[in-house]
């Protein structure tokens, strides 16, 4: 339930706000600390940076707080749950001479977010906060956090009668090898499962061995290790099994994670070990959520913290946006889809968002939640309404719901950018924002949210260049969990034009009311939305290093799930309990790709040089070389398959695309067919002109059919 404002409270804060006046005393930050000061420079104008932390506190009464699981079972014997998080705060040091515009950026897994040259030469102010709170990897929580420079969020545990929750926790092992004992992760080495084990009794738990996972969730089961053949311990080949115990007392975390299993004989290559036992330790992790609400309320709205000290920023900003990248971004569409863009006096948090190659919601408000998932197998973030309108899920038989549901009730959705890459399609499961769960149907967009899609790129972009046959010609490194390397040169198609338009976009369509460019991406109406078929996409066969198979559903484009999560947890909001762990797979859910051109290069989406002046084939996917999952679409990065140079090299070979000299006959053309292409995308308003003739001159100084 929201809570609405009746119209004479909603004249009364409006005028306190215009006068600046004090908001009466909610669930808040209460106080803000600072820690240090610092020159900043790059840049004409006089820049500082304010690092510091905010402490706060959350009401679970307040209906706006409620959403957040487990916030009962972490409140103090005030019936108040308290948090501390850092912050850091990049403002004109002469606040008369800022532009008014704030940007609050989400840290990606506790890393920094600094605000650009390019957003310091207009004036604005930027804010970072910490969020994720479950205290592993990059959002540990320093030993002197005055000094430390990662961003987390401090949150209590849940507990019930003074004892802390248990539940079951599932960690993957995958393509390891040896006697060595391997640790429990996310989906990286520096993304520990931050959760320890309640107990070492491995009767308690077990262990399974997976022979073999198609991408659409078909598991080949190998066996179970007795309880006995191992442990949690650490062990390597001078302390062979059983090694040595962990440490799984909670009051020691971070120092005694990962979490590590030692297996008598060690892994065996090529195989993924499952491990499922009873955890402890579990954080209030939507607290974190909550309290990046608070800051971003604080800076924009406060004068002061409740003993008086001064907000650095007070009465500075005019206008905000909160963005974010990839999980940052997944943490900015279920920030809003929890109803958190409405702050505890009722108030519009942020007037812009842009969540970036984010086609979900974070894993950040379930017990035992993991934020640094990657979709992989089991792997939550898909739950619920991923599209912004409300709309049936017949096919998951949820709620008819959107991202700007609860927003929608409180009148405090921002306007909102989102852009996507390829990758985000194949691996990262994202169509189905765009067509629900039935994937037969266009679901619209609102006025206040535009659509870009960047059609084959790799996930965040590539490094840009005209560089027809790179140095090295080693595959892509696959992303996540041990995925290892793919078959598939890197993609290089940037991503780097479109933010620089959307940067000043989100400027003025907040400051100025300007309408951004319209949105741009595959439908099914137009034609450039299919099955992930090779036909349907029309993908040329004969392609070098990529054979039929890669197309099998086994192998191509991972699929939603339709996950029963067991009683407890609530599948629409992603909320609650989850009690059957792994979860049962109920449903495939179907997926759409875009259409491809001839040359295997997609369409329907924002017009970009590279792929309209192409040197090869540009791919959102790659293939995995070996081990695991080798054939299958290797994670979320993309490919490149260069075009042969002449006619006679690509005969060789059966390549059926046409060659650079067949297309372009020379250098002096290659640039032509750039300038031609960097025109159109200036003019139809995705490219700036300071781009456009860099990326023309560029071409120029290249050395493509020199």
């Amino acid at each position: 339930m929201v809570r609405t404002r009746r119209p004479a409270a909603l004249a009364a804060l409006l005028l306190g706000t215009a006068l600046g006046l004090a908001v009466p005393a909610q669930a808040r930050v209460t106080r803000i600390v600072i820690d240090a000061r610092t020159t900043v420079t790059g840049q004409a104008l006089a820049y500082e940076q304010i690092r510091g932390r905010a402490f706060g506190e959350l009401d679970p009464a307040d209906a706006k707080n409620a959403v957040v699981t487990d916030i009962a079972l972490g409140v103090s014997a005030d019936g108040k749950l308290r948090y501390e998080v850092p912050f850091s705060l990049t403002k004109p040091v002469d606040l008369s001479a800022a532009s008014g515009f704030l940007w609050h950026d989400v840290p990606n897994r506790g890393g920094n977010v600094a605000l650009g040259v390019v957003e310091r030469g207009l004036g604005d102010i930027g804010l970072v906060s910490g969020w994720q709170a479950d205290n592993a990897g990059s959002t540990v929580i320093p030993a002197d956090r005055a000094t430390g420079t990662n961003f987390w969020a401090a949150v209590p545990m849940a507990r019930q009668g003074g004892q802390l929750v248990t539940g079951k926790v599932l960690g993957r092992i995958i393509n390891q090898s040896g006697v060595a004992s391997q640790p429990l992760v996310v989906s990286r080495a520096s993304s520990p499962i931050p959760y320890l084990p309640a107990s070492l009794d491995t009767t308690q738990a077990t262990l399974t061995i997976i022979d073999k996972e198609t991408v659409d969730g078909k598991v080949t089961v190998g066996g179970t290790v007795p309880s006995g053949d191992w442990a949690f311990a650490r062990c390597d080949a001078a302390n062979p099994f059983p090694g040595t115990p962990i440490d799984i007392d909670p009051a020691k975390l971070p120092s005694n994670l990962p979490v590590h299993v030692c297996v008598k004989g060690g892994f065996q290559a090529g195989k993924l070990y499952q491990v499922v036992y009873t955890g402890t330790n579990a954080y209030v992790l939507g607290a974190g959520l909550a309290a990046f609400r608070d800051v971003g309320s604080f800076f924009r709205y406060a004068q002061a913290d409740d003993a008086g000290t001064p907000n650095p920023i007070a009465s500075a900003v005019k206008g905000s946006a909160v963005r974010g990248v990839s999980q940052s971004g997944n943490m900015i569409r279920q920030l809003i889809y929890l109803g958190m863009n409405q702050d505890e006096a009722n108030r519009r948090v942020y007037d812009g968002a842009w969540p970036q190659i984010a086609g979900r919601r974070v894993s950040a408000n379930s017990r035992f939640a993991l934020p640094d998932g990657t979709l992989e197998l089991y792997q939550m973030g898909s739950e619920g309404a991923q599209w912004w309108v409300d709309w049936a899920d017949t096919a998951r038989g949820l709620p008819t719901r959107g991202i700007f549901t609860r927003c929608s009730a409180s009148n405090t959705c921002p306007k909102v950018f989102e852009h996507f890459g390829s990758s985000e399609v194949y691996a990262l499961k994202m169509t189905t924002e765009w067509v629900g769960t039935g994937a037969d149907v266009d679901i619209p967009v609102t006025r206040n949210v535009r659509r870009y899609y960047v059609g084959s790129t790799t996930h965040g972009g590539g490094g840009g260049g005209f560089v027809h046959l790179p140095a090295t010609t080693t595959g892509a490194s696959c992303p996540g969990n041990n995925y290892g390397r793919g078959t598939l040169l890197a993609n290089p198609v940037p991503l780097t034009q479109l933010i620089n338009v959307l940067r000043l976009a989100m400027r003025d369509w907040v400051l100025q009311d300007k309408a951004p460019p319209p949105s741009r991406y595959p439908t099914l109406i137009g034609g450039t939305l299919v099955e992930p078929t090779q036909a349907a996409m029309g993908f040329p066969s004969g392609v070098p290093g990529i054979p039929a198979s890669t197309f099998l559903p086994e192998n191509f484009v991972w699929p939603v799930f339709d996950y029963d999560w067991g009683s407890g947890f609530n599948h629409a909001d992603a909320t609650g309990v989850p009690t059957q762990v792994p979860p049962t797979i109920k449903k495939v859910i179907p997926m759409r790709v875009p259409k491809v051109d001839a040359d295997g290069n997609e369409l329907g989406g924002v017009p970009t040089v590279l792929t309209m002046a192409p040197l090869g084939t540009y791919l959102g996917w790659n293939i995995g070389a070996a081990g695991f999952f080798a054939g299958q679409v290797c994670n979320y990065v993309g490919g490149y398959v260069p075009f042969a140079r002449t006619r006679a090299e690509r005969q060789q070979t059966g390549d059926p695309r046409p060659s650079l000299e067949e297309r372009y006959v020379n250098h002096a053309g290659y640039v032509a067919a750039v300038r031609e292409a960097a025109r159109k995308a200036f003019e139809q308003g995705f490219l700036l002109a300071a781009d456009r003739d860099s990326l023309v001159q560029a071409a120029e100084d290249s050395t493509v059919l020199k």
